[in-house]
Order: C-alpha cells, then sequence, then structure tokens
C-alpha cells in the first residue's frame, strides 16, 4: 500500500483483514481471503442513487456461493446497461442469499443522502435471512453489530461488493422506469432521476412531482419558487 494511501478503514466488530489481502490479484481471491480469515457467510454491500435529484436510494446485500464466477462483473457504473440486466439474472438466480433495501425521496430529504443511503444499506442485511460471518462495503461504516470492513473503492476489488452493486443500480433503474409511467413528462425512464439537462428543463417546466428531492439544488429553488 502507498503511504497514505487507504485501501479500508479499521475493521469493526471483530472482522479480521488477511494478511496479504492487499496482494490479491482480482476480486474473487480477494473474497476469498477474507472468507477463509472470517468465518460465516461473506455479504458484499453497495448502494445506487446518490446522485439524482428523483427518486430513492437502493442498496443491495449479495452472499455470493463459493467459487462461482460471473464474466464481466464490475462495478455497475463501469458496465454496459444490456450487461448489468444479464449480471442481475446470473446473480441473483446463483447467490446464496441476496435482498435489496432502500430509503424514500423524503427520508433523503429528513436526514440528508450519506445517513439515507447507510440506512438503505442497513435495511438490505436485514433483509438477507442470514446472518453475515463479514460484511464488506463500498467505502461506508454501517451502524451494524456485525464485522465488517468498508473497503475503498470495494465495487473494484470485491466479487460480492461489485454483485451488489449490479443488484442496486438494476433494481434502482428498474423503480424509476416505473415512476417514468406514474409521472409522464419528466424522463425518468430515461434519466433516472440524474441531472441531466432534459430532467432539468422538466422540473423547471412542469415543477417537483412527489419522488423529487426537494433539499436537492435543482429541485429547492424551483420548488421554492412554485
Amino acid at each position: 500500500m502507498g503511504r497514505g494511501r487507504r485501501r479500508w478503514t479499521v475493521p469493526t466488530g471483530g472482522a479480521v483483514v488477511p494478511p496479504g489481502a492487499e496482494a490479491a490479484p482480482d476480486p474473487d481471491h480477494l473474497d476469498a481471503a477474507f472468507a477463509r480469515a472470517n468465518p460465516g457467510p461473506l455479504a458484499g454491500v453497495d448502494e445506487a442513487g446518490r446522485g439524482p435529484l428523483a427518486g430513492p436510494v437502493v442498496a443491495a446485500a449479495v452472499v455470493l456461493p463459493e467459487g462461482v464466477r460471473f464474466p464481466g462483473l464490475d462495478d455497475s457504473k463501469r458496465v454496459a446497461p444490456r450487461a448489468r440486466e444479464r449480471l442481475y439474472e446470473a446473480i441473483t438466480g446463483a447467490a446464496r442469499a441476496w435482498a435489496v433495501g432502500q430509503a424514500s425521496p423524503a427520508e433523503i430529504d429528513r436526514m440528508n443522502i450519506l445517513e439515507a443511503a447507510r440506512l438503505a444499506m442497513v435495511r438490505a442485511v436485514a433483509g438477507l435471512g442470514v446472518a453475515p460471518g463479514l460484511v464488506l462495503v463500498d467505502a461506508m461504516e454501517l451502524p451494524l453489530p456485525l464485522p465488517q470492513v468498508a473497503l475503498v473503492k470495494g465495487d473494484r476489488r470485491s466479487a460480492a461488493v461489485a454483485a451488489a452493486s449490479i443488484v442496486a443500480k438494476v433494481t434502482r433503474d428498474r423503480i424509476m422506469e416505473g415512476y417514468g409511467r406514474t409521472y409522464p413528462g419528466y424522463g425518468f425512464e430515461v434519466h433516472k432521476g440524474y441531472p441531466t439537462r432534459a430532467h432539468k428543463e422538466a422540473v423547471a417546466r412542469l415543477g417537483p412531482c412527489p419522488i423529487h428531492r426537494r433539499s436537492f439544488r435543482g429541485v429547492s429553488h424551483v420548488a421554492a419558487a412554485g
């Protein structure tokens, strides 16, 4: 590890970082090393939707089967939409356990996006139905009484976290496509709530709808003017 560059936070809840983990050649080997050092199921956790102006923030928790690899698995932001859909089906079909959690726009406005993302992650872990022996989280510590390690760029370094990023992203995209039908004119089915020019113009023209995050710049000034 280079001086001053942190690859993970201090482990919490009794989690063990295995010797040589920094030198793991790929995400599958990193997960295997953590699994050997920490008894019990290993769960990867990630979220999608911190940046949009509308819709929930969605998190996923995934326990992958041992020894199974998913070709093309990576951080969801680096995977094309059709490939994400294929990976979603493969992951959810093979996973030992998986669950999603979300925090609503109202919760985001009430507590801020960072805390809402944490809440969504906690809800995802709670929905697994199994108690993980270790939780690997993408760059965030969670208020959970479980062994956990927050990995910097975890969605690129851990297969389980990458799988969670895929499940969270596809789930959220599908939710936003549904909102595109519920609230026509905003283009949610296209931009998924992100602050594109077309989205901002729609908000200026139509005003915020019930799923807009009123505390976000780009929405708050329109709501105040209205």
